[in-house]
């Protein structure tokens, strides 16, 4: 019974299950025979365990491992045995034994150790802000973007400088007050317009990369950062010069943050982020040195003037001096008023003189007449 065929192809396929798995029993029979790991920053020698096992598996790491383990040197050893320790009490005290914890003088393997430290934060910073990937249109372009940003934030601090030398000494370096304020009042609108400009042009390369289909269509995703960067930047061309400022400060760091993000997601090349972070900055502190030459004036002139202000200011001078002349003509009228009213007084009392004179002649000449009259009688 079995002798059968079927019983026949059991007992075969019973007896290979072994051999198929055989495998899988050498696989784990490897990863037993292992043996453990050695830290790689203990230096002491150590003494491997036996293992009856042989180790069949050499795993590879990236780093660099430790030494090998030291060979006793036995000529060494019977050396430093044969030697003996010689006493010095005199050097013993109380606080010989004692291992400090600010321990002074400088160790040199700690200097050692700091200025590798040092050099490897500096490798660090270098690795950091590396332009080495960026293409070289781009970043000359990005660049040359800069420098409107660098021109009028110094013309604002060297204008400031200017007005600030002029209010304590009288007069400006190159430009009167009155000129170094309307310089002022061109140069801000100038920097106003031209970061929104370049706001806007951010959140466009969003829409661009998104048509092209870099790193795949994100649709809404990616362009709402074109839709927020010219909605939040044009507005501040309607703003005070101060908060108008501030609000592209905030806006140009916002589009660097979702930026950086999209290079994170694959949205953009790996040496994006680097790329705005530099642009960034040097924008940023163009921003931040306008801002600070203009607190300058805003601290010496409460109010900074603008162009209509100084319309006002010719007009209230000529009303000033149309009310002087007015002033002055009344008082050359009351003046020739008064000469006037003198005259007349003069002549009224040249008058009365002269007919008192008159009285005094007639009455003599009637005194003569009388007496004549008397003489024929």
């Amino acid at each position: 019974m079995l002798r059968s065929t079927t019983t026949r192809s059991l007992l075969k396929s019973f007896t290979k299950v072994p051999a198929s798995r055989s495998g899988y029993h050498t696989a784990s029979a490897k990863l037993k025979n292992v043996s453990p790991l050695r830290q790689l920053n203990i230096k002491r020698p150590q003494v491997s365990l036996p293992n009856s096992r042989p180790t069949t598996i050499s795993l590879l790491y990236a780093t660099k491992s430790g030494p090998p383990f030291d060979k006793i040197n036995s000529k060494v050893e019977e050396k430093i045995a044969g030697t003996s320790l010689t006493p010095h009490p005199e050097e013993v005290s109380g606080g010989s034994s004692v291992r400090h914890v600010f321990e002074g003088g400088p160790n040199k393997n700690d200097d050692a150790d700091m200025m590798g430290g040092i050099k490897a934060d500096i490798k660090t910073i270098q690795e950091t802000f590396s332009l080495s990937g960026v293409p070289r249109e781009s970043l000359y372009l990005g660049l040359a973007g800069v420098i409107p940003y660098a021109v009028t934030s110094l013309s604002t601090v060297f204008l400031a400088y200017d007005i600030n030398h002029a209010q304590s000494t009288g007069s400006g370096i190159l430009f009167s007050p009155e000129t170094a304020h309307q310089l002022l009042d061109l140069v801000t609108p100038i920097q106003i317009g031209y970061g929104a400009v370049i706001i806007s042009f951010l959140g466009a390369i969003h829409w661009g990369l998104e048509y092209a289909g870099y790193g795949g269509y994100h649709s809404y995703r990616r362009y709402m950062y074109g839709v927020i960067a010219p909605a939040v930047a044009w507005p501040t061309m309607f703003m005070p010069v101060e908060y108008a400022l501030i609000t592209q400060f905030l806006a140009f760091n916002f589009m660097y943050f979702a930026d950086a993000r999209a290079t994170v997601r694959g949205w953009f090349p790996e040496w994006y982020s680097v790329y705005r972070f530099v642009l960034t900055f040097l924008v940023g502190a163009s921003i931040v040195i306008s801002l600070v030459g203009r607190g300058q004036i805003v601290k010496h002139d409460s109010s900074l003037k603008s162009p209509v202000d100084f319309v006002k200011q010719d007009r209230d001078a000529q009303w000033e001096a149309l009310e002087r002349e007015e002033k002055e003509r009344r008082q050359a009228l009351a003046a020739a008023d008064d000469e006037e009213d003198d005259e007349e007084e003069k002549k009224d009392d040249d008058s009365e003189d002269g007919e008192e004179e008159n009285d005094d002649d007639s009455k003599e000449s009637k005194k003569g007449g009388d007496e004549k009259k008397d003489a024929k009688k």
